[in-house]
């Protein structure tokens, strides 16, 4: 069965599957419907299975070969070269490989989600991208490990997936001084919001001029809003503004043919 599927003309590169999937395709349902591929939410675990199932079969891999990471919002990347046993998943933030099927994934609900080609080296690249870990420096470990695998920055293709868009995401005071504090020009990255000594942030922002800074050959931002694009997306903010006992997980993911 085929899922419906976002892709970026930037990682449309040869030899090189890439999928930024929705939450329509999938077999989960209440909240999580339908295309949750969670396997930390409350969701069936046999639903959240055949959805993950389904998302390997999309980039070309087995089911055990599409790797997601235990996300803890760090700034730890690491290279895999073999998939993991089953309850062995590393707490890290991102995945990079140069093997040949294995696919590379990460999930969010508002996080950034990226995805990282370097067409020539053969040498793909997957992070999570929380504010935590986009401030602490995920993006610039990711293209490091890459790196050491012999791919060249300048290279590099990077595409940021669905990610809360700024008119969606109220911050309070102690976050803007944060990011002011640790530099005055982060103030761009802050607008008012309608409460009272609040701010919207824009997460995309900030990741896109991070990883422009850094290099990197190509980027592209696809520019959903999980928040706003309720039929397509999940979004965590969402869910929690609702009450709603729990929420899906987006995957992003991308293999080597």
């Amino acid at each position: 069965m085929k899922v419906p599927v976002i892709r970026s003309e930037a990682l449309d590169l040869p030899g090189i599957r890439h999928a930024f999937f929705t939450r329509n395709g999938g077999v989960s349902q209440g909240v999580y419907a339908s295309f949750n591929g969670g396997t930390g939410s409350n969701d069936d675990p046999g639903n959240v299975t055949e959805n993950r199932a389904r998302m390997a079969r999309s980039v070309g891999v087995a089911a055990d070969a599409l790797l997601v990471p235990y996300q803890i919002h760090s700034a730890d990347a690491l290279v895999v070269t073999t998939p993991w046993a089953e309850g062995e998943r590393p707490r890290c933030d991102g995945l990079v490989t140069n093997v040949p099927g294995i696919g590379l994934g990460v999930t969010g609900a508002d996080c950034g989600m990226i995805l990282f080609a370097e067409p020539q080296a053969r040498v793909i690249g997957a992070c999570h991208a929380g504010w935590k870990g986009a401030y602490t420096g995920i993006l610039e470990s990711t293209l490091t490990a890459m790196e050491s695998l012999g791919a060249a920055r300048e290279k590099i293709h990077a595409v940021l997936g669905p990610t809360i868009a700024q008119p969606s995401y109220e911050v309070g005071p102690e976050f803007v001084a944060r990011f002011v504090e640790a530099d005055a020009s982060n103030s761009r990255y802050f607008l008012p919001s309608q409460r009272d000594g609040h701010a919207l942030f824009d997460l995309p922002g900030f990741i896109s001029l991070q990883l422009v800074a850094a290099g990197v050959g190509t980027f592209e931002n696809l520019g959903l809003d999980t928040y706003a694009l309720e039929d397509q997306l999940f979004s965590y903010r969402r869910s929690t503004h609702r009450n709603e006992p729990d929420y899906g997980r987006l995957v992003s993911a991308i293999a080597l043919a």
